[in-house]
């Protein structure tokens, strides 16, 4: 694996056509909204579902390619953190119930680590799973192998102008329960939301340093860029509408500490809606690089 020896800062545009790119549960699962300026919002947690969706479904269970924080329904099993926690610990024959500690120290509580032994299943858990060294993660609960700060961080996605939220009436034609009357099963039996058109911006960050530590490799920056390209299309869901990878604009330091401002390289990008009617496709905003229209999805700048 080649080491991470650069900065990176990342801009991504995704855009969704009818449908609920990231629903609020505390409003009735309405798309997310600023409410002081009516802009679009997805969040980082949303996003990262889908790159280790990506993942999961293109490396399986390829060694070094798992993922810790897996989702039921694309699995298809029921993942508890403290389990795969507890599971890396004896996969590297770690007892925590002994007397004493990898370094013959009394053990303070039988079934937490200490010492070496959180130092030694933290660095192996980031081997064995691709969203750990990525992300990082909270591995302090349950036998304890301590905390993670990953090497990629990602901001919540914002709409470039105001969204509307659309809200749809759903009928049900057929009944479920016998034990029931059909008339009080079927009509009006519920809503969905959706918005018409949005084009969201994001902001993204990989540190070498921070990579260094988790052991996240140039290949796997490699797969990260690929599952940010693709990751709509393995994802399709008649809730969340269409919704695709517009452009991914990579700025690439020439040095672990970089050699620009992050913001300074994101105001190289801008966007500017072309038409004089609410925005209804792609077709209507220009992405531009130093004042260039972008016209391939990925863009690589070297500082």
């Amino acid at each position: 694996m080649e080491k991470l020896e650069k900065r990176y800062d990342f801009v991504l545009f995704f855009d969704v056509k009818d449908g609920n790119p990231n629903g609020d549960p505390d409003a009735g699962n309405l798309p997310r909204i600023d409410a002081e300026t009516g802009h679009g919002i997805v969040t980082d947690v949303c996003l990262k579902r889908k790159i280790r969706n990506y993942v999961q479904m293109t490396k399986g269970q390829e060694a070094g390619y798992d993922i810790f924080v897996k989702s039921k329904e694309l699995s298809g099993i029921e993942t508890f953190l403290n389990y795969e926690i507890k599971k890396g610990f004896a996969e590297l024959n770690i007892d925590l119930f002994a007397s004493t500690d990898l370094e013959g120290k009394k053990r303070e509580k039988p079934g937490k680590a200490q010492g070496k032994e959180v130092d030694k299943t933290r660095k192996y858990l980031c081997e064995k799973f691709y969203d750990v060294r990525t992300f990082g993660a909270v591995m302090s609960t349950g036998p304890n192998a301590g905390q993670v700060r990953g090497p990629v961080q990602i901001t919540f996605a914002r709409s470039i102008d105001p969204i509307v939220q659309l809200e749809y009436t759903l009928t049900v034609s057929a009944a479920r329960d016998d034990e029931k009357s059909y008339e009080s099963q079927v009509g009006i039996q519920g809503r969905k939301y959706t918005v018409p058109y949005g084009l969201y911006k994001v902001h993204g960050f990989v540190s070498p340093h921070f990579a260094s530590s988790t052991g996240f490799s140039k290949e796997d920056l490699d797969l990260l860029w690929e599952a940010l390209v693709q990751m709509f299309e393995v994802d399709r869901s008649a809730a969340r509408g269409l919704m695709t990878t517009r452009r991914l604009v990579v700025f690439e330091h020439n040095s672990a500490l970089g050699s620009k401002p992050a913001d300074e390289l994101f105001n190289r990008v801008e966007v500017r809606h072309t038409g004089n009617t609410p925005a209804r496709d792609f077709s209507d905003y220009t992405i531009t690089l130093d004042g260039v229209p972008l016209t391939e999805i990925k863009t690589v700048v070297k500082l």
